[in-house]
């Protein structure tokens, strides 16, 4: 019995049936499957202004294949536009909110099948939650990557702006020309530009099996994104029909999958947040020592924005996913057994499209990677017992190796001001704690201080380290989700200002160089940094978010 019927077969459903008839729909589409089409899409976010028509097509492919589709919307946020202030605490957050009301409305309506329209930061991995979290017949179709803006003949993103407040502090770039490059560098709709946190997510939504090939690169402008919404629509009713479900295609084989395409793409080190998460709703395990062991046997093959000069437009005109996963499979690096939305392996749909790489500067191949080690790299150490991330493909040579100077702030509005004030020299180490899971709370994601040290021509002088999170477009040395955070007593919250801190990017080593005896003095005398939380969603998160080890999820 198809789900559906639980709400439109039988005498006692004729109230149901009733109510339905009040949405105008026919008995004869009750009769057809019925299919959630979750959209994202608002008008605070540039990467869901075009989502309504994305759902539209993808309700026609739905249509087209016999199927009724029903539209329903979850909340989602910018995390440009929640950068550098108070509402970047919201932004982890709304991850949990997103899966769980997800689950609440296709729980309190039996769909046959549910079709996902994410983009954004925390949409996608929100919906990759609540997907595995029911386990129906279910298929995505993000809105697609925005295209770079030009700017005096170059490819700018949103990150050129953020860096240019950098140059413009320290006369490299004129305040008139920031104005004009504000204006330019964000085109038009889509998730932006570079292998950001939302596009990152986008194209392992491809990598897993559970969208369609080239969900993760068709620019969002394209009429192949309308397209590509209209088969997702259409396939939705094949899984629906075959019964083919999140849980048939995400196994522990994909997990695998997902990691290394994370190592070879360069992706977000958000993912070593969104991917563990993501995985448990399936039961499924994800340690930071499995993203090491991975990124440790799995070459480089692109260098996208923030990492290098492409974007992710160029990533679709090299090939796109399929060509990387293609190259990677031919040595041995993927599992092309796994089962996809398709219905199909992902070895039948590598043969299908027979992918090439068309543009061999921004996809290299594994006799001439980039690196011969993965986009992300897990320190540990004193100062991250439980392990730090740092995007390496992003780090310049002189820094991956450092022994620098602490200066730490109780925060990001406090280190934002001592960069841009030109408190920080050549050499510094910048320590920005009580901005984790719990102590943040929220782990606000910090873009505007790595952005501004790059901006004032430190990225290979300084480097950052946090207990918080940075954003997929962060570049530079910049380490965080150093667990223990300090508002759980770990080491970061001992470290004073003059200690010295030793980073070996290579040998994956985070030291705080203090004798113990030191530190056990400061122990003594340690508080928690005292926080007024007023917001009920952020004193919830606090008390119940997981070290960001472990995905900084909601546990009770």
């Amino acid at each position: 019995m198809k789900r559906s019927h639980y709400m439109t077969k039988g005498l006692e459903k004729a109230p149901h049936r009733s109510l339905l008839f009040a949405l105008g729909l026919t008995r004869e589409e009750m009769e057809r499957p019925l299919i959630g089409v979750v959209n994202s899409a608002n008008e605070i976010i540039p990467g869901h202004m075009h989502l309504d028509t994305i759902a539209q097509a993808v309700k026609d492919g739905i249509r087209m294949a016999g199927g009724t589709p029903m539209e329903f919307p979850t909340i989602g946020i910018c995390d440009g536009l929640a950068m550098n202030h108070e509402g970047m605490k919201m932004s982890l957050p709304s991850r949990e909110i997103i899966a769980d009301s997800i689950e609440i409305s296709a729980t309190a309506v039996p769909f046959d099948g549910l079709v996902f329209i994410p983009n954004c930061d925390k949409v996608v991995p929100g919906m990759l939650m609540a997907m595995l979290r029911l386990n129906i017949p279910s298929i995505v179709v993000s809105g697609g990557p925005m295209l770079p803006g030009r700017f005096n003949g170059q490819k700018v993103d949103l990150i050129s702006v953020f860096e240019g407040v950098g140059q413009v502090n320290t006369g490299k770039m004129s305040a008139d020309d920031l104005q004009r490059m504000e204006e330019c560098a964000c085109p038009g709709c889509g998730s932006c530009a570079g292998m950001f946190t939302a596009n990152s997510m986008n194209c392992l939504t491809e990598t897993i099996g559970v969208a369609l090939p080239g969900n993760g690169t068709i620019p969002a402008p394209t009429s192949a994104r309308i397209r590509l919404a209209k088969k997702t629509g259409m396939q939705i009713m094949t899984l629906v029909q075959e019964n083919i479900r999140p849980r048939d295609i995400v196994t522990a084989k994909s997990v695998a999958n997902a990691v290394t395409m994370d190592m070879a793409l360069g992706c977000s080190t958000n993912t070593v947040l969104h991917l563990p998460a993501i995985f448990q709703e399936a039961g499924l395990d994800l340690t930071l020592d499995i993203f090491d062991n991975i990124s440790r046997k799995t070459p480089n093959l692109c260098r996208l924005s923030p990492a290098g000069p492409h974007h992710i437009s160029d990533l679709d005109e090299a090939g796109g996913i399929a060509a990387v996963m293609a190259e990677l499979a031919q040595h041995g690096h993927i599992h092309t057994d796994v089962l996809t939305v398709t219905g199909k392996t992902l070895e039948k749909n590598l043969q299908a499209l027979n992918p090439q790489i068309l543009r061999p500067e921004v996809i290299k191949t594994i006799a001439d990677p980039y690196s011969p080690e993965g986009g992300i790299a897990i320190l540990k150490g004193n100062l991250a017992q439980d392990g730090a991330v740092v995007k390496q493909s992003a780090v310049a040579p002189e820094m991956m190796q450092h022994i620098g100077t602490a200066k730490v702030f109780e925060g990001e509005e406090e280190a934002v001001e001592a960069i841009l004030q030109g408190q920080i020299q050549a050499g510094d180490v910048v320590v920005i704690r009580n901005e984790g899971p719990m102590g943040g709370p929220g782990m606000r994601e910090m873009l505007t201080p790595t952005s501004a040290i790059v901006g004032m021509g430190l990225g290979a002088d300084v480097a950052l380290l946090t207990d918080g999170r940075f954003s997929g477009g962060t570049r530079g040395a910049a380490i965080g989700h150093i667990s223990p955070e300090a508002a759980e007593g770990g080491l970061i919250a001992l470290v004073c200002n003059g200690d010295k801190i030793q980073i070996d990017i290579p040998g994956r080593s985070l030291v705080l160089l203090v004798d113990e005896e030191e530190l056990l003095q400061r122990r003594a005398t340690w508080k928690p940094f005292p926080k007024e939380i007023t917001s009920s969603v952020l004193r919830r998160y606090s008390r119940l978010a997981s070290s960001a080890a472990k995905g900084a999820v909601v546990s009770i």
